[in-house]
């Protein structure tokens, strides 16, 4: 780690206050390059990256490309009915196995054609008969460890501090009698924004800017009935929905946040995932996967296309006020904020576990 970044993060910013007296992380935390290499190497590296549902891998040779920690990985569906998660670079000289989503009976680089089987060994090198001290056994695709739960699949470069199943324990039982695990994949939409990633996360995290930001999404859930809960190493928002004439008809809303950049939005029926990934310093890409327990039926392709529609302008209120956010960060004027008790719950948490991470990351590099 570049002995740079103990200067950028100093440890009174790492002092986790009471909610009360608690304040937003630095600005600079927000636009600084090296805090953003810093939280490639030491904190995506290291905790559960969503990389894409067992939906997508129903046949032998199906193939899902994803992202972790700024590193390509791909996951395929073997010969034996198993899901493998590797780095999707080949052995060669780093060309990709695939760009997009795909079914192959092998997996074959698109650069030089190395071929590759579907457990990661190497099959086949072109041209290659002539190079010395080679063996193919000794390059076969990096593999990168993947959990499951609930149909959704987690990519981690290192071992996490705790298992999949704790990050996520009690979701399951508090959203009954929805069920995640019945939801099969429909359709996804990706969203290019002009923030740090955590401007996008600290902006889902509360409730507070709905009236102002969303005044149609406040006729729909009920703001007075609106409640943020936290556990060790996930939020959850709640609200009843309260417009049985709405795109999302009665029912109960569940906006659930995994750290560190994944949500889960759980409406009647449905279920909404964004990715939050960050491309630099300021900048970010935020992926939203849509699952119904429906995807053939006409009535439901009519709900996709209007959740789509629906949820699309939600999006764009967002991006555009996180858009204004990062641009009065990175005015020098901000430094730090105050917290709501009564409403930003859910950022306090966040941002305290980012600091927990920092401190945990900063201490392991020193010695």
């Amino acid at each position: 780690m570049h002995t740079h970044i103990f200067h950028i993060i100093s440890n009174d910013d790492l002092v986790v206050q009471p909610i009360e007296r608690a304040e937003t992380i630095p600005a600079h935390w927000n636009y600084g390059e090296e805090i953003f290499r810093f939280e490639r190497d030491h904190l995506f590296s290291h905790l559960y990256n969503f990389a894409g549902h067992t939906s997508q891998l129903q046949h032998r040779g199906d193939q899902i490309v994803a992202e972790v920690a700024g590193s390509p990985v791909i996951l395929v569906k073997g010969d034996d009915g198993m899901i493998r998660g590797f780095y999707n670079i080949c052995r060669h000289r780093s060309g990709p196995l695939a760009t997009e989503n795909c079914n192959s009976r092998v997996l074959q680089c698109k650069y030089h054609g190395w071929t590759y089987l579907l457990d990661g060994s190497l099959r086949g090198t072109p041209r290659f008969n002539r190079t010395e001290l080679f063996d193919k056994k000794d390059f076969g695709l990096f593999p990168i460890s993947i959990s499951e739960w609930e149909g959704m699949l987690f990519a981690a470069p290192s071992p996490p501090p705790v298992p999949l199943k704790e990050m996520v324990k009690n979701i399951s039982d508090r959203i009954y009698p929805e069920k995640l695990s019945t939801k099969k994949f429909a359709r996804r939409i990706i969203y290019h924004v002009k923030c740090n990633w955590k401007v996008y996360v600290d902006n889902y995290l509360e409730g507070y800017h709905v009236p102002f930001v969303h005044p149609e999404l406040a006729t729909l859930l009920d703001l007075q009935e609106y409640v943020t809960e936290t556990s060790e190493w996930h939020s959850l928002q709640y609200s009843p929905l309260k417009d049985n004439d709405s795109v999302y008809g009665t029912g109960q809303a569940f906006y659930y946040f995994i750290f560190p950049n994944f949500m889960l939005n759980i409406l009647p029926g449905r279920l909404q995932t964004n990715l939050v990934l960050p491309t630099s310093h300021n900048t970010c890409r935020v992926i939203f996967d849509y699952f119904y327990d429906d995807v053939d039926s006409d009535e439901s392709k009519k709900k996709l296309e209007e959740d789509l529609l629906y949820s699309d302008s939600v999006q764009k209120e967002d991006i555009e006020i996180c858009e204004y956010v990062q641009r009065g960060l990175e005015s020098r004027v901000y430094t730090k904020g105050r917290i709501s008790p009564e409403t930003e719950l859910g950022v306090y948490h966040f941002q305290s576990l980012l600091k927990n991470f920092y401190r945990t990351s900063l201490q392991r590099a020193s010695r």
